[in-house]
């Protein structure tokens, strides 16, 4: 029976999926890897960390009962955006890869918009964020002139671990969207970015289609991993990219929630001249000539996270969320906004820190669990809302993540978004997604579609029940104002920690 494997290089771990031709995922192994945060602001991680970590979580899987590699026909890849890996001559990493959720650029992305404007917007169809490649670059060329200097080329995370795997240098579209450097116009590496920052166009790597085959495995990693070294390997794309194909969100009226690290609202969109003026992300699809378009919250899982490592460091995720059901809608009065690292989407503003707002004594700490799934949930409301004041309408809304876990937490999305939420059987995303890209890529099936037809099996639909949706839209009222209130004092208190 043959099979594929979706690699997806994630910021905390990497994960591989056996699937077999009739999409039923076979097995799955992960590998974590660490974190470098070594001033406030940094996150970086050592590129060969994700190598050993993609060889460890393919040898796991390889070791799994039944688990057949020489059957195995394609790979191909989901990574984390934006990630700066810098290479030199040697074709090896200058210094730590910096990732999508750093925030040191704040300079540079000022920099950017006071030389180019909206011009900048009329090329990439992006505003310039922290998160985004380009600052990173720019970072590199003030800070470390002697790095940027000696590169020869720069890669994302993905592209890096698929160079070292086929010796084959690329990026794909999806991924080349998100560095801010790409002509959307031309689908080419804007000359005119290029030459306003200073940017040799020999740092660029080739541009490739995410379902393009870029060669097979070398000898050495196929070896070390158990795999045929004649296993094709795909180009791939960008997580949320991958996830959307996951999910199964190919038309225009479906709504992917993804609930990671970050979390993460996109869409299909089927019109090229589309533009949201850089309120939302818009970006090159893994499907071969397409866009979607995206609105992050920077700490969607990330908040809940924080909240049980502080206060319910001995409990698991499954009991805390549940607990959550002993409170109300509206937690008895208690709001939470998640902006604990700063936030993009729709305020871009890396100094925003997130608040608990209505705290009384009377209150529990379910309460205080439920707060912050309403406010991871509030915030995707927020993304929701630029898409309907463009006009956008939506049938459902496919949730994969950790949201997608929950029972209470999905019908917490359909009251509080007003709309149908849709499980999935496999909740796999982007690993999914990357999977399906090598599917597709091989030519069994001849589109996406046809492919999810096969590999996305829904699990269960949460409709939103009205008079949650009406508590809902008054707490969301007070919610959407607290950005406002104290957004001057949160940067008051970053400027005196300095």
């Amino acid at each position: 029976m043959a099979t594929v494997i979706g690699v997806d290089l994630g910021t905390s771990a990497v994960k591989v999926l056996l699937v077999a031709q009739s999409g039923e995922t076979l097995a799955t192994a992960s590998a974590d890897y660490p974190l470098a945060q070594p001033q406030p602001g940094y996150s970086e991680q050592n590129p060969e960390d994700w190598i050993r970590g993609v060889k460890t979580a393919l040898q796991k899987l390889h070791q799994q009962p039944d688990v057949d590699f020489s059957q195995v026909a394609g790979l191909s890849f989901s990574g984390q955006m934006h990630g700066l890996v810098l290479l030199s001559a040697a074709m090896r990493p200058l210094r730590p890869a910096i990732l999508w959720n750093d925030t040191r650029t704040t300079a540079e992305v000022e920099q950017i918009k006071q030389k180019m404007g909206d011009d900048f917007i009329a090329i990439t169809r992006n505003r310039a964020l922290e998160g985004f490649t380009l600052p990173k670059l720019l970072w590199v060329q003030k800070h470390e002139p002697e790095n940027f200097a000696a590169a020869k080329v720069f890669l994302l995370p993905k592209d890096y671990v698929r160079y070292r795997m086929t010796g084959q240098l690329g990026l794909d579209y999806s991924d080349a969207a998100g560095t801010v450097m790409l002509d959307e116009s031309t689908r080419q590496w804007s000359t005119t970015i290029l030459q306003t920052f200073g940017i040799p166009a020999s740092m660029c790597p080739p541009l490739v289609e995410a379902t393009a085959c870029v060669g097979t495995l070398i000898a050495d990693f196929a070896a070390a991993v158990g795999l045929p070294q004649t296993v094709k390997v795909f180009a791939g794309g960008a997580d949320n990219a991958c996830g959307a194909v996951g999910a199964g969100v190919l038309n225009a009226d479906q709504l992917m929630v993804s609930i990671g690290t970050s979390g993460v609202v996109s869409t299909f969109e089927p019109d090229p001249t589309t533009t949201y003026h850089g309120q939302l992300h818009y970006f090159d699809h893994v499907v071969p000539g397409q866009h979607y378009s995206m609105g992050v919250t920077l700490a969607a899982g990330h908040s809940l996270n924080w909240f049980k490592h502080t206060f319910a460091a001995d409990e698991d995720f499954t009991s805390l969320v549940a607990s959550a059901a002993t409170s109300k809608p509206g937690a008895n009065g208690l709001l939470f906004t998640p902006y604990l690292v700063g936030e993009r989407t729709p305020y871009a503003d890396a100094k925003i820190r997130g608040s608990f707002i209505g705290i009384d004594s009377r209150q529990t700490r379910a309460d205080f669990v439920r707060a912050v799934l309403e406010g991871i949930t509030f915030s995707f409301r927020d993304l929701l809302g630029l898409y309907q004041a463009s006009g956008r309408q939506f049938a459902s809304a496919i949730t994969i993540g950790g949201g997608a876990q929950s029972p209470l937490w999905l019908q917490i999305q359909a009251d509080i978004l007003n709309l149908k939420i849709v499980s999935l059987a496999t909740n796999q995303g982007p690993g999914l997604g990357a999977a399906m890209i090598a599917a597709v890529g091989l030519g069994w099936f001849a589109d996406f579609k046809a492919c999810a037809a096969n590999f996305v099996q829904v699990a269960a639909t949460y409709e939103p029940d009205p008079t949650a949706v009406r508590n809902y839209d008054q707490y969301y009222q007070l919610y959407h104002q607290v950005y406002g209130a104290t957004a001057s004092l949160t940067a008051g208190l970053l400027a005196a920690e300095e």
